[in-house]
């Protein structure tokens, strides 16, 4: 495993699990939860789902990492959006599991040079990327001119 020097950690507080509230240490971030009607809870309207933090995250984070590793290459990839969709489902060897699917569209680059940045981002640079890696099924989409 990799070390990592410490730059910043955010902490947030979960309280009742699926069913209850979490809130980032700062406050900067409050949600309330609820388990889907697809997998047998209420889904009441106006929550979220770890997964739905988990994608958030990932898109946010995956982002930027284009657009640091289009900065490098002298491209510009700062409006590209990326659309994370986390899926859990039952895994074969009991418990649950998760998938990802990146999907990236920025009509400014041409489809080859998106692809790259984005392959290169994600093998590189994005930390949700490395963490998932070996653990998580992530597919990329590419979605350029």
């Amino acid at each position: 495993m990799d070390r990592i020097t410490p730059v910043f950690t955010a902490s947030a507080t979960a309280t009742g699990g699926r069913n209850g509230v979490t809130e980032a240490s700062d406050h900067s971030l409050r949600v309330e939860l609820s388990v889907p009607k697809a997998m047998g809870g209420p889904g009441r309207a106006g929550t979220a789902t770890p997964e739905h933090l988990f994608a958030a995250g990932y898109a946010a984070c995956f982002g930027g990492a284009l657009d640091y590793v289009a900065r490098q290459h002298r491209k510009d990839a700062s409006t590209a959006k990326v659309t994370c969709s986390v899926t859990i489902g039952p895994r074969e060897a009991g418990g649950f599991g998760l998938a990802v699917t990146l999907e990236v569209t920025d009509e400014k680059l041409a489809q080859a040079e998106l692809a790259a940045l984005a392959e290169e981002a994600h093998e590189r640079i994005c930390p949700y990327s490395h963490a998932t890696r070996g653990n998580v099924a992530v597919e990329l989409r590419i979605h350029g001119a």
